[in-house]
């Protein structure tokens, strides 16, 4: 087995015998383009997101290791709301039990689905935990001072997206969105009284419906657990690195006033920042910083869509979701996210 393994890895080495003199031949025109400005504003960049994300990604996963060990499906069954309208509520206030930004959110989620709870509800803790939580609340008040009226449209309007969400979900998905690990094939309920079908690999499982992991047989000790959360780090961690360098590029090779310019008219300042918080893939407890900077030059209405699109749904958090979720119910969650946040922040920007 680890034979197989070391041969395939031989396969990606082949090329480095016709790389390394290539790379000694341009060494010169090398080192100037790695010491160029654009390339250092590059690796400033990369690595301030990535600093600032993977503290928030490291705690999602040492929450999902613990909920590895302590919290059982039979617990999470049996604290899950049977109601779709309390779960959606419950689920829309847990952010402010487990501040979680967004970067630690989908590991935690994918072990609590794992578990047993409900797309519905998994989806509303996703989209809202990341900003109505005590953290998020306290620095975007910081960041706008004179204005506490942001803060609170930002709350609000979050949970009513994050809730809205849920109940399409709800409604409208009828068999699980997790991606089944390669070789198993698993459906977690995606609401009260949908049956779910259990991996084949384990005859062990409940028929009514909840799902053994497969490490679920895994000794509770110390080292399982640093292995659990190391697993965890690895996987989704790629998806934030690769999320950081494209990000860095597109803010290193397009300037700010290109951007600004695009903003101009009623509808385009809301798709500007939109977008613009989808490309600066920025952690939710410091884009409100950022957001400031543009009070000046946008209304409310498009402020509060970068608050509050932003921690929702990014190019960094795209990826980790392709990775937990189905490519079609990713596709779906990020229309309807996009479509109920440009209708939410436009009629804060009207009644505001």
């Amino acid at each position: 087995m680890r034979m197989a393994a070391s041969l395939k890895l031989l396969t990606f080495l082949v090329p480095c015998a016709f790389v390394v003199p290539v790379i000694i031949t341009f060494a010169p025109d090398l080192s100037r383009v790695w010491n160029s400005e654009a390339l250092q504003n590059i690796k400033t960049v990369f690595v301030s997101i990535f600093l600032e994300a993977a503290p928030f990604l490291l705690i999602g996963v040492f929450l999902s290791s613990l909920m590895q060990w302590f919290v059982s499906e039979e617990m999470v069954r049996r604290l899950t709301p049977k109601h779709p309208v309390g779960g959606v509520f419950v689920a829309g206030l847990l952010g402010i039990i487990f501040p979680i930004c967004e970067c630690g959110m989908i590991p935690v989620v994918r072990r609590l689905m794992r578990k047993g709870m409900p797309a519905y509800i998994a989806v509303t803790f996703i989209l809202s935990g990341p900003v109505v939580n005590p953290i998020v609340f306290t620095a975007t008040l910081l960041a706008f001072p004179n204005h506490p009226e942001i803060t609170i449209a930002r709350m609000g309007l979050a949970f009513a997206v994050a809730a809205a969400v849920g109940g399409l979900v709800y409604v409208f998905v009828k068999r699980s969105p997790l991606r089944s690990p390669k070789g198993v094939t698993t459906e977690v309920k995606t609401h009260p009284g949908f049956k779910m079908v259990v991996s084949p690999s384990h005859s062990h499982a409940h028929s009514h419906g909840s799902f053994h992991d497969h490490d679920h047989t895994h000794p509770k000790d110390w080292r399982s657990f640093f292995l659990h959360a190391g697993d965890e780090f690895v996987d989704m961690s790629k998806y934030l690195v690769i999320g950081a360098l494209i990000t860095a590029c597109i803010q290193t090779f397009v300037s700010r006033s290109d951007l600004i310019a695009l903003g101009n008219g009623p509808v385009a300042s809301y798709v500007f920042m939109m977008g613009f918080a989808y490309v600066l893939s920025l952690c939710s407890t410091s884009d409100a910083f950022v957001a400031s900077a543009f009070s000046h030059t946008f209304a409310l209405g498009p402020l509060i869509s970068f608050l509050v699109l932003g921690p929702m749904l990014d190019f960094k958090s795209t990826l980790m979701l392709l990775s937990t979720f189905r490519t079609r119910f990713v596709i779906g969650l990020s229309v309807a996210i996009v479509i109920l946040v440009f209708a939410g922040s436009w009629l804060v920007n009207f009644f505001g």
